[in-house]
């Protein structure tokens, strides 16, 4: 009976395809590469609800700042309009600031009072009393309506948090709700690319990568039939080389105003010192 492996075989067919396209590149004067976004994100409702509106729409490209989808908030804002209200009345301070100044001129009179033996010390302590519990009535209301504009800027935090809006300039890549439809906190409904710039993660073997540094210009060739190549440079050297494949991992950033796609395979060389 004969045993057959097919791991290893499957393996090893993978090993030598990366090693003939890594010596392909080389020989071509380029390392093979994946381009990939500058920015990926994914983003979420913090809490469940229904949602009311859908700004945007799948390939559509919106502005950091921008609104894309909003949750139903009629409770919402209601509440806020009525700690709004709370936060804007002054009532309270106005009614112990009144009450203070009455009580220290109480205090007055009665100290002069005293000074000519129609009032006891008894009655001017009793009074000097009054007056500290007047002040720490006011520094009561006061912290209170403090209280209550923090509270109006927490109600406002929690409206907005029920609104999403882009992070960064790019492409809506994928919508995946509905008006109407419920969704629940932390589902992802959005995911919004940044393909200008374009990153590339680039296997650097040791011997080139030692000599890089940061802002140092690369070449980005693309595999079209004019073999398009687009200048780069270098935004991020590791720290940490792969001792299987000797190599060390190279970030390098290149600009794509002609708008291409993230995820194509291309190559890409070094090409000395870039500006500081």
């Amino acid at each position: 009976m004969k045993t057959f492996c097919t791991m290893p075989r499957r393996f090893t067919t993978i090993v030598v395809l990366f090693i003939a396209i890594v010596q392909v590149g080389w020989s071509n004067g380029g390392i093979p590469a994946i381009t990939t976004p500058s920015a990926d994100v994914t983003l979420s409702f913090l809490q469940p609800g229904q949602i009311d509106v859908i700004q945007s729409k799948e390939g559509q490209f919106v502005k950091k700042g921008d609104l894309i989808l909003s949750q139903y908030d009629l409770a919402e804002q209601a509440q806020l309009a009525q700690i709004e209200a709370e936060s804007q009345d002054v009532t309270k301070i106005r009614a112990a600031e009144a009450t203070l100044a009455q009580k220290k001129m109480d205090l007055e009179k009665l100290e002069w009072a005293n000074s000519r033996g129609a009032a006891t010390e008894l009655e001017v302590e009793h009074s000097k009393l009054d007056v500290k519990i007047a002040e720490f009535s006011l520094g009561l209301a006061t912290l209170e309506h403090e209280q209550a504009l923090r509270k109006y800027e927490e109600a406002k935090i929690r409206v907005e948090n029920m609104r999403l809006r882009s992070p960064v300039d790019g492409y809506i890549e994928k919508l995946q709700v509905e008006k109407g439809e419920s969704v629940q906190s932390l589902e992802g409904v959005v995911r919004i690319v940044k393909t200008d710039p374009l990153w590339i993660d680039v296997p650097v073997p040791l011997a080139t990568a030692n000599g890089l540094r940061i802002h140092d210009n690369a070449s980005v060739i693309f595999p079209d039939p004019n073999a398009m190549e687009l200048s780069g440079k270098v935004v991020f050297i590791g720290h940490a080389a792969d001792a299987a494949s000797s190599t060390l991992r190279v970030k390098v950033e290149v600009s794509n105003e002609v708008g291409r796609p993230s995820g194509e395979h291309i190559l890409v060389s070094f090409s000395g010192k870039g500006e500081n």
